[in-house]
């Protein structure tokens, strides 16, 4: 199964809280809801219905899989929702327990590897596993080096700090650009996967 990670991200790499003003609001962060002005939905649109066609599981962390819980339910009838209510979603928490997880479809992955549980998954046969949202998780996968692509939608403002997906370690991990789109708001819609070093 390829991972994939899939972000909204502002110019200067913030990624807290695109969706909505009580998102997260870890930090103090003001800005939540960001992304929504800049949405696109003729050139977005599709790119997200096409992640989700590929997708045969999303992987979520907690404040992800909440905001989401949250929201979807509610929306049965939308072809696009009831995909996401269908699939299946594994769940990374410390805090949570499988009791907690009331979204259909949600499992808990095993809280003493969380990492190595998506190891496992990532080995097996299938579809895409695709984080959405999640930067700590992002974060982890980028440096367990479990990343196949990332999906980003760089849009056209400067947050001035907030949470950011990629490792902060002094590590350089090289990408390759797989395609960029340009939408009406300004939006490059990009997709990049590692480069194999060994390789190079």
């Amino acid at each position: 199964m390829r991972l994939v990670i899939s972000e909204y991200m502002s110019l200067d790499g913030v990624v807290q809280a695109p969706g909505g003003p009580d998102e997260d609001r870890d930090g103090g962060f003001e800005h939540g809801g960001w992304s929504m002005a800049y949405f696109d939905e003729a050139a977005m649109g599709p790119v997200l219905d096409a992640d989700l066609a590929a997708t045969e599981a999303l992987l979520l962390g907690r404040r992800t899989w909440q905001s989401m819980a949250a929201a979807w339910p509610d929306r049965a009838g939308d072809p696009f929702a009831d995909r996401m209510n269908g699939i299946t979603k594994y769940v990374v928490s410390r805090t949570l327990e499988q009791a907690d997880l009331s979204w259909a479809n949600s499992l808990l992955l095993r809280k003493d590897d969380p990492i190595g549980a998506i190891r496992d998954l990532h080995e097996q046969q299938g579809g895409d596993l695709l984080v959405m949202g999640s930067a700590s998780l992002a974060r982890s996968l980028f440096e367990a080096g479990l990343v196949d692509e990332v999906r980003l939608m760089i849009e056209p403002i400067l947050l001035g700090g907030g949470k950011r997906v990629f490792v902060d370690d002094g590590c350089s991990r090289p990408l390759e650009l797989m395609g960029a789109t340009t939408t009406e708001t300004g939006v490059l819609v990009c997709s990049y996967r590692p480069v194999d070093r060994g390789a190079a």
